[in-house]
């Protein structure tokens, strides 16, 4: 094996280019996977234009599928060859804030490095890939704590079928169970990008009844119908909040999610919930949110909001790739393209700027 390999990386707002770095050194508890596919999130979007800060030179990404090229002298239970994916949130299972029901927010492994205090506990640290270390959008990744966070791929699925795992199924997946949904509950998603997909789905199998979908692409809104959705709002063609008003008979929604991070969607999930309902957000806000006193009913209408990030580590993927496994639900409709790693910037340039039907693009090394 060469020393070196291809990988996308970070250079400023505008750049992530294509490079050369040199392939990782593998300590005792990491494992060194092959990447055989990828792809590219609406955060690493953020991470291009500059609106979320990572070092230059990073590589970018954080949903790995590949095969396990090297183990750490530690690590156990696995072997070399191994078709395995990984969360894209990967934390010390051994930390305070994984112990305490928070894994998602370690950063216990910044402490020696004095960036960290509080136990180890840090907002999203959990979240290495292509944001604290180099990331996955590469021929090879590195992966911390690997006997946590490595998940064997169950015989008969592939790359495509497992792609959406580490992430976008995961992420999804916590919005409706953060939401507190019931059997025979409403439930409203807020955006029916990819996470707000699996969001839908989720909802579904969690045992909602009414899944209202809500986004302003028709073709979207077709694929939320196949995902689970029993009614599909474009918000062009009417008043959400009123015409969700009219689907309860003035109730309300049991429980929203709201997966896309702008004032306008957190806003109108609050509006549309009944007393006592749950408004769980999955978006990424890039400024601050004003909470409406009249939705909130003077913060006195028994409403919880739950935030989330995505949850990782292998007994996470295991549940998640059983789900797939057991044909309860296909995402492999959500990648709707290929590029090979070479054509890496080509294919941020389709993904940022949501051209040709673009859900999710599967990057092959």
């Amino acid at each position: 094996m060469a020393n070196m390999m291809k990988a996308a990386v970070f250079v400023a707002p505008g750049r992530i280019e294509l490079a050369e770095k040199k392939i990782p050194d593998v300590g005792p508890n990491d494992a060194l996977v092959r990447i055989t596919t990828t792809t590219i999130c609406g955060t690493d979007v953020h991470i291009l234009k500059g609106e979320y800060p990572v070092a230059p030179g990073l590589t970018i990404g954080h949903e790995p599928v590949g095969v396990i090229e090297k183990l750490g002298s530690a690590v156990q239970g696995y072997r070399e060859g191994q078709r395995v994916i990984a969360g894209a949130i990967c934390p010390n299972f051994n930390s305070y804030a994984a112990q305490d029901g928070v894994a998602s927010q370690d950063g216990s492994y910044l402490t020696a490095s004095g960036k960290c205090g509080c136990h180890g506990y840090k907002a999203t640290a959990g979240w290495r890939f292509g944001n604290m270390i180099d990331g996955t959008q590469a021929e090879y990744v590195l992966v911390p704590d690997a006997q946590a966070n490595l998940a064997p791929i169950p015989d008969g699925l592939t790359d495509t079928q497992v792609l959406m795992c580490p992430d976008i199924m995961s992420t999804g997946f916590k919005g409706a169970e953060n939401a507190n949904i019931k059997l025979g509950d409403t439930v409203v998603v807020f955006a029916q990008g990819p996470i707000g997909l699996c969001a839908t789905a989720g909802a579904r199998l969690l045992g909602a009844t009414t899944i209202i979908a809500v986004d302003g692409n028709d073709h979207r809104l077709g694929i939320a119908k196949v995902m689970g959705a029993d009614v599909t709002l474009n918000f062009h063609h009417c008043d959400v909040v009123d015409e969700i008003m009219k689907l309860t008979g003035g109730r309300g929604a049991d429980s929203s999610i709201e997966a896309l991070g702008t004032q306008g969607t957190f806003e109108s999930a609050l509006r549309v919930l009944k007393p006592g309902g749950t408004l769980s957000s999955l978006g990424v806000y890039s400024s601050d949110l004003t909470i409406p006193m009249s939705a909130f009913a003077a913060g006195l209408g028994d409403h919880r909001i739950n935030t989330a990030l995505c949850p990782g580590g292998k007994e996470r993927m295991r549940r998640l790739m059983n789900v797939l496994a057991a044909e309860r639900l296909d995402l492999g409709v959500l990648v709707t393209h290929q590029y090979p790693l070479d054509d890496i910037v080509a294919a941020y340039d389709l993904f940022a700027n949501q051209r040709d039907g673009v859900l999710k693009i599967a990057i092959k090394p």
